[in-house]
């Protein structure tokens, strides 16, 4: 007999796995714990009650500690590309979470 997850524990799993993610600088792995963790918060959303707010509050601290280290991933590549002469285009990005564009602007980085 398989057990299912229960949506609250796919949802820790998933946050746990994004955090790995963005420590490991493994965009692959954060596209895929991100889908895992919009589809546990759609499950958990339809099953969590009143019993359950004590578990959502951490989980929500979780994902708050997560977008903290997202907005400093997200610094530290805003930086590097605009040190390499690419700018970002006001930071716009599609629902699969890739750049809707960047400009790039030459820039000599060589001896001179």
């Amino acid at each position: 007999m398989i057990e299912t997850m229960h949506p609250l524990d796919a949802l820790e799993s998933a946050l746990q796995a994004e955090r790995r993610a963005l420590l490991e600088h493994d965009v692959d792995a954060l596209l895929r714990s991100t889908q895992a963790k919009l589809d546990a918060l759609t499950a958990a959303e339809r099953v969590a009650g009143p019993d359950d707010m004590a578990r959502v509050e951490e989980l929500h601290e979780m994902n708050r500690a997560n977008a903290v280290l997202l907005a400093r991933r997200r610094r530290e590549v805003a930086w590097t590309l605009r040190h390499l002469g690419r700018t970002d285009s006001g930071a716009v990005y599609t629902g699969s979470g890739y750049s809707a564009g960047a400009r790039v602007q030459s820039r000599w980085l060589g001896c001179g």
